[in-house]
């Protein structure tokens, strides 16, 4: 929830200060995995996100007199999908900014969006440590943790004598970050 909460927050810090926003509503666009193999996560992101803004904003949904207004998009978790849904957000309904996606795959895709249209993505709950590594642009900030702060805390627990490791995760970015920094992080904890 303190999440959920950081990222409201932090979209409503954006949003206050600005004067580069144009007056009218305040829109952002959620795309994220409503549908598909990490549905739950994507709703818990959902729900984390609104609960932020109503707390925010002391349930108003509102800043400074201006309506915010929250768009989702379905990715699917496909990142060709939620590739286009981003472009079309910042370029049809004129977004303000982004939250989301739910996979690293499709969070790759579209980190090359957000800075083509000089918008902010705020990239919730994707971990892949690419997305603010060598992938990364200015646009893109994380509210949560990456691939690395996962594998120390995880090599850390299993650094002891006689212990044998064996990975197996996902063949996309969120799997092979992942696999890099354990065996990384399991490398350097001994």
């Amino acid at each position: 929830m303190q999440r959920r909460s950081l990222i409201a927050l932090a979209s409503f810090a954006v949003l206050t200060g600005a004067p580069a926003f144009a007056a009218g509503d305040i829109k952002i666009a959620h795309v994220y995995s409503k549908t598909g193999p990490l549905e739950a996560y994507g709703k818990q992101t959902q729900t984390g996100l609104m609960m932020g803004l109503q707390y925010a904003t002391g349930g108003t949904m509102q800043v400074n007199g201006r309506k915010i207004t929250v768009i989702e998009r379905d990715d699917q978790g496909k990142p060709d999908l939620g590739k286009s849904l981003l472009a079309a957000a910042y370029a049809d309904d004129k977004v303000d900014l982004a939250v989301g996606p739910t996979s690293s795959g499709v969070a790759l895709a579209m980190l090359p969006v957000a800075e083509e249209y000089k918008k902010i993505l705020l990239v919730e709950p994707a971990v892949a440590d690419a997305i603010t590594g060598d992938k990364w642009n200015k646009y893109i900030f994380r509210t949560g943790r990456n691939s690395s702060q996962d594998a120390i805390s995880n090599a850390v627990a299993m650094d002891k004598d006689g212990v044998s490791v064996a990975t197996l995760a996902q063949d996309y970015a969120f799997g092979r970050d992942g696999v890099k920094a354990f065996k990384d992080a399991l490398k350097k904890a001994r």
